[in-house]
């Protein structure tokens, strides 16, 4: 058992996903500091400092702090918005990096025309 669970953690694709949510989870801390310390706060200087945080209800005993939702909406919608254009250009990249790769590769030999193969066939048939 010991060695299925060493050979099932040697695998690539674990390793692969790790480390995957490993730099997910860092990354996930950059984009909330971009959105909470730069994004937000520049919203809020067009906004008039405009904070929903502090938006409550309460019911009798029950409060529902719906102005923490709302303020999630809005930090998601900025966050999948960055992460969207980090994304777009990741994808300019690889997609330029792929044409220059392709303007650098010979072209490959297109062979003889059906005029030549014909005119081949034709000699051949002469013969």
């Amino acid at each position: 058992m010991l060695k299925e669970f060493k050979d099932f953690i040697a695998k690539g694709n674990v390793m692969d996903m790790a480390v995957g949510i490993i730099i997910g989870a860092a990354f996930t801390a950059i984009v909330g500091s971009l959105v909470a310390d730069i994004i937000n706060p520049f919203i809020g200087l067009f906004l008039g400092g405009v904070d929903f945080s502090g938006l409550s209800a309460s019911f009798g005993e029950a409060v529902f702090t719906y102005g923490n939702f709302i303020m999630a909406i809005i930090n998601f919608l900025i966050i999948a918005f960055v992460v969207f254009m980090l994304v777009r250009q990741v994808n300019k990249i690889k997609e330029a990096t792929k044409k220059e790769e392709e303007a650098a590769a010979p072209a490959p030999d297109p062979g003889p025309t059906e005029k030549e193969l014909l005119a081949d066939i034709l000699a051949a048939l002469k013969k």
